[in-house]
């Protein structure tokens, strides 16, 4: 009975906690920030965050689509194109629209790649 009080206390104090802490503002990356980190010439790490941030969103898309209840919306010609194909292409498009500026750049970069002249 002392154990379970003790529990008890514990997670009563540790709730409290958790609840008085303030919301954090969660900073997005922006579409413009994308665009500016995958701009050729980038350094090594640009490079690098710039493929592994928009691969993690193409795949993020393929693991949550459920392929029996929805249907694709990004299509990939075969042969596919290139990685820097794809980034330059919406590098390009990034600077064209400055409307998807200050969007958050994951959604941005799925509406880019189901363009139909995005991907073929």
């Amino acid at each position: 009975m002392k154990k379970v009080l003790v529990v008890l206390a514990a997670l009563t104090t540790f709730s409290g906690l958790t609840m008085a802490q303030p919301t954090a503002t969660i900073k997005v990356l922006s579409t413009q920030e994308l665009v500016n980190t995958c701009k050729l010439p980038a350094s090594p790490e640009s490079r690098s965050f710039c493929i592994g941030y928009t691969t993690a969103i193409y795949d993020t898309y393929l693991a949550t689509r459920h392929p029996q209840r929805a249907k694709p919306f990004i299509c990939v010609k075969q042969p596919a194109p290139s990685r820097d194909e794809v980034i330059a292409d919406f590098v390009k498009f990034g600077q064209e629209d400055q409307q998807v500026a200050e969007k958050p750049a994951a959604g941005v970069f799925l509406g880019f790649l189901a363009a139909p002249l995005s991907l073929g």
